[in-house]
């Protein structure tokens, strides 16, 4: 039973960063823009946590300062994406590459090439094998926060307008580049949290590319979950399963290699970018730049 129980905590601690990013990404995605550079953001928010908790010593405030950087991260991207029509994937490429140079550049110039661990303060835990922490508690109304905006709201119709249609979103007198825009904002926000999370309450410490590929993995999650935030939440959260069973493959001395479930999320992501070809497509105006008449 402690066993399963520490298979479901892994579960849940691995996926929070994913759930939480999840509900963020499926927004901006609903709304025709798509956050390659969501890794970046993840990484900025990782590293700004980790240095935010190692000088003040709380994690919470850790949390907030990633999750604002986060936001100024993926907004910085926005006079190029929304403005001027550049490639969102090219854009995205950048801030990844950008974030991996920048955060791993201060890291070892603070704590040496070896890049020595450093703990910082952690959000606590409780419930026992399970080792539930707040931020997962905040991550599940997070994503029904998500699915309200989008399907119970006048402005999450205009969003989807703007994924979809985004002539239409105008001509009922929305300005899509001001909901794109508001959807990068939460993509980034949330992004930001799910970043902190992985150096403040994951992990407690950080290292170089310590999001290792989780912002696509995301992007995956929100494919497969049909830019649903329910569906990306359980997305995620089944890609998170695959990590969790490393552990009880240690626990019984299984004959299976556990480097096997290291690569599994990623094999998964793949798998479904891949057959996202023939499923449903996403929004229709995804990642097509709009001009609006001023």
């Amino acid at each position: 039973m402690n066993e399963v129980l520490g298979v479901i905590g892994t579960m849940l601690s691995l996926g929070t960063p994913l759930v939480i990013a999840s509900a963020g990404e499926t927004v901006s995605e609903r709304a025709g823009v798509l956050n390659i550079g969501l890794e970046g953001v993840m990484l900025f928010a990782a590293y700004a946590a980790f240095w935010v908790s190692w000088k003040t010593g709380n994690p919470y405030l850790a949390l907030g300062a990633a999750t604002l950087v986060g936001a100024i991260a993926l907004l910085a991207t926005a006079p190029l994406v929304i403005h001027l029509g550049a490639d969102q994937v090219v854009v995205g490429t950048g801030l990844n590459l950008l974030a991996l140079g920048i955060t791993g550049t201060l890291f070892v110039q603070a704590f040496g090439k070896t890049g020595r661990l450093v703990q910082v303060e952690t959000v606590p835990t409780f419930a026992g094998d399970l080792g539930i922490n707040v931020v997962m508690l905040v991550a599940v109304v997070l994503v029904v926060v998500a699915w309200w905006a989008l399907f119970r709201t006048d402005w999450g119709r205009a969003v989807r307008a703007a994924g979809e249609r985004p002539e239409a979103a105008r001509a009922a007198g929305w300005s899509v580049f001001r909901l794109r825009l508001q959807a990068m904002a939460i993509a980034g926000l949330l992004g930001g949290l799910a970043g902190g999370y992985l150096s403040v309450a994951q992990t407690n410490s950080f290292a170089e590319n310590m999001t290792a590929g989780r912002g696509f993995v995301v992007i995956a999650a929100v494919t497969f979950g049909r830019w649903h935030p329910f569906g990306a939440a359980g997305a995620a959260l089944l890609i998170a399963l695959s990590y969790g069973l490393q552990y009880l493959i240690k626990a019984y001395a299984l004959p299976l290699p556990y480097q096997l479930f290291d690569a599994l999320p990623y094999l998964l992501a793949l798998a479904v970018l891949v057959g996202a070809g023939r499923a449903k497509s996403g929004p229709a105006a995804l990642a097509i730049p709009y001009k609006e008449d001023r």
